[in-house]
């Protein structure tokens, strides 16, 4: 099973032209320049893409050839999925986006929670995951999980529909981090919530590649830069944290 584990390796000690006192306290705002926000260097490792974005390089994506990962049987004993959707708090009817949803591994679970009055809206960049994903909603009879065709800078949600959106382990590979975070705050209803679940980098412990980690310090340095208030983190999972942010009213 390690060898199916995403590789990666500790990123250069690097710091961002842009400071989060920079940016307007309410947006979230399209810099003039985004190009200020990201370095690319010429040496990184492979498992990186050599693009760093506040201090950190962001890892390749983990293809549809790994979807089987995703659904392996142990899943459940090694992350305490039951315990995740548990803490998320969700609602009958919660309007929810799953980004990076793949095979609609945590998707169905929300499904289930949120019932028919609620919609999962399952975001991916790669039709075939979102083709796996309708197959495996159609093979549970679930209704209420719709397949979104995202971009790398934009997932494609509409503005102020959402009150809950969740990434796991997906954001630390986006390759326009500024870019999708603003697409998703502006999905958000005033008051949604947005959760980060994450590999914790601070747990050596946990057996995952560091570039596939992000510690909850550097998840609320990215997020600092949007109208996002941090709630919570959850930190009782085998592997994860789940870093909870609130949507401002503006």
């Amino acid at each position: 099973m390690t060898t199916i584990y995403k590789a990666a390796i500790a990123c250069f000690a690097f710091t961002c032209g842009v400071r989060a006192q920079e940016v307007p306290a309410f947006g979230p705002v399209q810099l003039p320049n985004t190009e200020a926000l990201y370095q690319q260097l010429l040496r990184s490792n492979v498992e990186g893409i050599g693009k760093f974005y506040m201090g950190r390089q962001i890892s390749h994506v983990m293809g549809h050839q790994g979807a089987t990962w995703l659904e392996r049987p142990e899943r459940e004993r090694e992350e305490n999925t039951s315990e995740l959707i548990r803490c998320l708090k969700l609602k009958a009817g919660d309007q929810v986006a799953d980004i990076g949803v793949g095979t609609g591994y945590i998707a169905r679970r929300i499904a289930k929670v949120i019932g028919p009055q609620g919609t999962v809206h399952g975001v991916d960049i790669q039709p075939e995951m979102l083709e796996l994903l309708e197959k495996n909603m159609k093979k549970l009879g679930l209704t209420n999980v719709k397949g979104v065709r995202g971009t790398i800078s934009d997932p494609k949600l509409k503005p102020n529909t959402l009150d809950f959106v969740i990434m796991v382990d997906v954001y630390h590979e986006f390759s326009h981090p500024y870019e999708m975070t603003a697409g998703i705050v502006k999905a958000l209803k005033p008051g949604g919530r947005v959760a980060f679940v994450e590999y914790r980098a601070e747990d050596p412990k946990v057996p995952i590649k560091r570039l596939h980690k992000m510690s909850e310090a550097q998840v609320k340095k990215e997020a600092s830069l949007f109208p996002l208030k941090h709630v919570e983190t959850y930190k009782k999972l085998p592997w994860q944290h789940v870093v909870f942010f609130e949507k401002l009213a503006e």
